[in-house]
């Protein structure tokens, strides 16, 4: 398949993204063009501050940039209604979270069926062998009735990672998605993602501080104050990493 006959998946163009706090105006990007295209397993890496989060939130269409275009699956997301980018999220789009922002109320199977349920498009058998087969293969099909409060932090991160892939999206976004786990669960859910990406053809784009996640990527956008530096093969950031931590 040749990805670069292909539209991207996203497209960002020349995007600002500025907070106002009080009466001083916090510039979180400045000017971040970036195209990935449909299939790849992308690493933004950069520093607490640089702008990670807030990018992943304008292509999640959780927030809207300042100035510039973000485009998503071929959609100009600032020209969208609010139920138009809700459809975008809910059908395109699955968001891994750093913190979980799992349904205390709800048990580990209700919180990764929730999404199926809003998609309307599975009985429930299938919703059913879908959540369990995602389940089974974060390692959690002993706790399907378990609630978010009873599992550890690394529980409900493989929890969170189910919910993101349980609509089979075109396209997931993960926020440090180890940052809060173990290397060896860390590990596991990276090998997850890669299976997916390569059995599905999903598009995965995450933010991360961590070397291990970078090395498996197809590329790496670095970040530095809410500027873009370079885009690097994962073995060239490697480099980069180990020069910087001497």
């Amino acid at each position: 398949m040749n990805a670069a006959a292909k539209s991207p998946i996203v497209s960002i163009t020349n995007v600002t993204k500025d907070y106002t706090l009080g009466k001083v105006v916090v510039p979180a990007l400045r000017g971040v063009d970036l195209q990935v295209h449909a299939g790849e397993f992308i690493s933004i890496a950069g520093p607490s501050g640089s702008g990670k989060t807030t990018l992943l939130n304008l292509i999640g269409c959780v927030d809207t940039s300042t100035t510039g275009v973000v485009s998503v699956a071929g959609q100009d997301t600032q020209k969208l209604s609010e139920r138009q980018l809700t459809d975008l999220r809910l059908h395109t789009i699955g968001f891994i979270f750093q913190s979980f922002n799992l349904v205390s109320v709800l048990t580990v199977f209700q919180n990764v069926e929730f999404p199926l349920l809003l998609q309307r498009k599975l009985d429930k058998a299938q919703r059913k062998e879908r959540v369990m087969q995602l389940l089974e293969q974060v390692g959690l099909a002993s706790h399907a009735k378990h609630r978010p409060n009873e599992l550890s932090g690394g529980q409900r991160q493989r929890v969170a990672v189910a919910r993101a892939l349980v609509t089979r999206p075109q396209l997931v976004l993960a926020d440090e998605p180890t940052a809060n786990l173990d290397s060896v669960t860390g590990q596991h859910i990276i090998d997850l993602m890669k299976e997916l990406n390569q059995k599905e053809g999903t598009t995965f784009i995450f933010s991360t501080h961590d070397a291990k996640v970078m090395s498996h990527a197809n590329a790496v956008w670095r970040l530095a104050d809410g500027k873009i530096l370079d885009k690097l093969s994962a073995a060239e950031a490697q480099q980069a990493m180990a020069v910087g931590s001497h």
